[in-house]
């Protein structure tokens, strides 16, 4: 099998006249707009005419990029996990694909001696879903978590495996399944990198986020770790990590707690924690890592920071994030609107039990926030000033003209896709983190 790096989780694997073109994200502008690439990445849809199969792990925009799946022949049938809930294969259905759902764990022959096997990240196992609340932003009632997969490819002698996002923690039991069914991996594709709003969009001192996001680049790496020594691979590949915020937000980069490419692999290749026969593998765009030959088609050329700085400050910083070409709303808009958003949040609520004194204090105007109980009382429109007056609390700010998106449902914007991409500021009066507060926000829509 041979392995072409394209770009952050995107990658065509290929083996025998057969091609698997995985979760392409080839174009600029997710997340509303504002997660871009450095280095910058030339699509052309007419290179991806002779792709077979398209594989897509989960419903995240830089794995299920619309902007790229657009631009891709229709005729490419597309690869996912058999979900209970056909959110993902609705969403790529009404692109024009056809989808072929696999089922979990199922090892199935795709042409000329190719096999994939998509595993659902939790093994399906409810109790493990209950376990971590909010990891899955579109679940039914916890009863089955869908939310990502992993990716099991061979050739009855070659095996790859894409953990993809998976958090180590919630995918173990999936891990004892794939080690039993494979017994050497030869290949494994492991992120090194978190996305997400902390603590870059939190209401903190610069130093104290440099030291945060530092942390934070710790603990992925340590999460990659364990995958690697779990499977002890032949060879591994750090992946799914670069993005560049874009626009007004670009400002943001410094703080986000992830590490170079070059600086993951350098990590990997310097830890005592890597098992001595996993070797790390680095490649540029398009450069190919050949299985049979163990060899890569071209050396690894490292990025400048100073050239990626020039081009997010004079490039990137520039651009404008989707929404900024909408009107921007009305107070009365909100107004009409929030009722029918707090009566789902609530129901939400109630459904899975959580309960606390922390309100959240959403900004609908430059003088007024809806705070949002949720310990079973309503909510209530207030004045910047009083909100001074409340102890406990999570503030969020964000664009007006994406708020009302946000509002309006997922089929508009989606508020883990708003967080992910790192549009909504926060302040709060703890640090702690209150999951399923965070979760039952997802359902603040219509």
């Amino acid at each position: 099998m041979k392995l072409t790096f394209l770009q952050s989780s995107s990658y065509i694997l290929e083996h025998n006249g057969v091609k698997i073109l995985n979760d392409p994200w080839l174009v600029d502008g997710e997340y509303y707009g504002s997660w871009s690439h450095y280095p910058q990445f030339k699509f052309n849809p007419v290179n991806y005419s002779d792709i077979d199969y398209i594989f897509i792990s989960h419903i995240h925009p830089d794995h299920v990029s619309f902007k790229t799946l657009e631009q891709l022949d229709k005729s490419i049938p597309v690869l996912i996990h058999q979900f209970p809930t056909k959110f993902l294969k609705k969403n790529i259905e009404n692109l024009g694909f056809k989808t072929i759902e696999i089922e979990h764990n199922k090892r199935t022959k795709l042409k000329n001696d190719l096999y994939i096997n998509i595993l659902a990240a939790d093994n399906c196992d409810p109790e493990l879903c209950g376990k971590f609340l909010g990891c899955g932003t579109a679940e039914t009632k916890f009863k089955e978590m869908y939310f990502d997969s992993i990716c099991v490819v061979d050739n009855s002698k070659e095996v790859v495996v894409n953990v993809n996002d998976c958090p180590y923690e919630l995918a173990q039991s999936t891990l004892s399944l794939i080690l039993k069914q494979y017994k050497k991996i030869d290949f494994l594709l492991v992120g090194y990198a978190g996305a997400g709003p902390f603590p870059q969009c939190f209401e903190i001192d610069n130093q104290s986020k440099i030291i945060l996001a530092e942390k934070k680049k710790t603990q992925f790496l340590t999460q990659a770790e364990k995958f690697i020594q779990y499977f002890k691979p032949k060879y591994f590949m750090p992946f799914a990590g670069r993005y560049v915020l874009t626009g007004k937000l670009a400002n943001l980069n410094f703080y986000r707690g992830v590490p170079e490419l070059e600086e993951a692999f350098d990590y990997f290749e310097n830890s005592p924690n890597i098992p001595s026969n996993s070797k790390p593998i680095i490649v540029n765009s398009f450069s190919t890592f050949d299985l049979s030959t163990q060899q890569s088609s071209k050396p690894y050329l490292p990025i400048v920071k100073k050239e990626k700085e020039s081009y997010i400050k004079n490039i990137l910083s520039k651009r404008k994030l989707d929404y900024e070409n909408y009107q921007i709303p009305t107070i009365e808009e909100f107004l009409s609107l929030i009722p029918k958003c707090f009566f789902r949040f609530e129901n939400k609520r109630k459904e899975i039990g959580f309960s606390t004194e922390t309100k959240i204090l959403l900004e609908i105007s430059k003088t007024q926030f809806v705070k949002i109980s949720c310990n079973g009382e309503s909510f209530e429109i207030i004045t910047k000033e009083q909100s001074k007056k409340i102890q406990n609390y999570v503030k969020m700010f964000l664009d007006f003209r994406l708020l009302k998106q946000l509002l309006m449902g997922p089929k508009y914007a989606h508020w883990n896709n708003a967080d992910i991409g790192s549009h909504i500021k926060y302040s709060r009066s703890s640090d702690t983190f209150e999951r399923g507060l965070s979760y039952c926000m997802n359902f603040f829509h219509i």
